[in-house]
């Protein structure tokens, strides 16, 4: 009996052991990744779409064994995805608030990390019909709320004709709370709210569709959709809609475009920041991906889309062509 008790503690032990043991291995499955292997789900603002593709192409391509699946969405939607424990990283056009940070410490225990790694734009299209593509911020602000009777001076003809906004419609990128949406109202409205007649496309793309087929409104998407010369896609969009003029925001009268060089001067005047929050508990793929974003060849390629990198000095230096 004595001896059949002792066989008995030993499979006990042993027993306990190996379901501990598969516990502690289960748990480590879900901290398999590493910044060089492994796949991680991460909540991208929809209006960075492009250049977030070309960032997760260069990445992968660098760690052939990874794997970041974007899930893009409104920005409002991505907020929400600060409680999902499965995401490992959001990127929207703001940091985190103080009761956003201490609701990810109560609900995941962990201490988020955010960095602005660069700065876009909100472009203003036109179809390209539209008989004026200059706008100042009143024009704007005019059209958007829906107030008064804005009429626009047909700038390109030094004001001898005149162009009657009553009637056009603005269109922004998505049917939820978007990033544009939030920065318009905020930044150029100051809390006030948009005209009834606004209307909600699916995504940048539908907007940029809109446009393209009605010349009796005006689209708002992020630069990073339409700005970059070299991307063959957006060469495409281009052709179907123009974007618009912006008054300077340092000489009056004088309009310009949401290039580099003015993102930079912040002549440009509808300027937001690109900001990754990471939501990772260990040294994994988020932080790779996470330093790549914030690191030379992350910074490069936010340069090339034509966005302003913020982590690396890439200096804008004037150059005279000879003739």
């Amino acid at each position: 009996m004595t001896r059949l008790v002792y066989h008995c503690r030993i499979f006990l032990f042993f027993a306990c052991f190996f379901i501990f043991s598969n516990c502690g291995n289960n748990s480590g499955q879900e901290e398999k990744d590493t910044r060089d292997n492994g796949t991680i789900y991460i909540s991208v603002d929809e209006s960075f779409k492009p250049v977030i593709d070309s960032q997760i192409q260069v990445y992968e391509a660098a760690h052939p064994d990874t794997k970041i699946i974007p899930l893009y969405k409104p920005e409002a939607a991505c907020i929400e995805d600060f409680g999902v424990d499965s995401i490992r990283m959001v990127i929207i056009t703001r940091k985190f608030s103080k009761g956003e940070e201490q609701f990810m410490n109560d609900s995941l225990k962990l201490v988020p990390e955010q960095m602005i790694v660069a700065r876009d734009a909100v472009a203003v299209i036109v179809n390209p019909s539209s008989p004026d593509s200059l706008f100042t911020l009143n024009e704007l602000r005019d059209i958007l709320k829906g107030q008064g009777n804005p009429v626009l001076t047909n700038k390109k003809t030094s004001g001898k004709e005149k162009v009657n906004s009553t009637g056009l419609i603005p269109i922004f990128d998505g049917n939820r709370a978007t990033s544009t949406v939030r920065f318009i109202i905020d930044s150029l409205l100051h809390g006030d709210t948009l005209t009834s007649r606004t209307m909600a496309a699916k995504n940048s793309e539908g907007v940029i569709d809109y446009i393209s087929k009605n010349p009796n409104a005006v689209g708002f998407i992020g630069v990073s959709w339409i700005g970059n010369p070299e991307d063959s896609t957006q060469l495409s969009f281009l052709k179907k809609v123009k974007m618009a003029e912006l008054e300077s925001t340092d000489i009056p009268g004088s309009y310009v475009l949401p290039v580099q060089a003015n993102i930079y001067a912040r002549r440009y005047p509808l300027i937001r920041d690109l900001v990754y929050i990471l939501k990772e508990k260990h040294n994994g793929l988020g932080h790779g991906f996470a330093y790549f974003l914030s690191g030379e060849t992350g910074q490069l390629i936010f340069r090339r889309a034509y966005l302003l990198p913020t982590q690396k000095d890439f200096r804008v230096r004037p150059a005279r062509l000879n003739e």
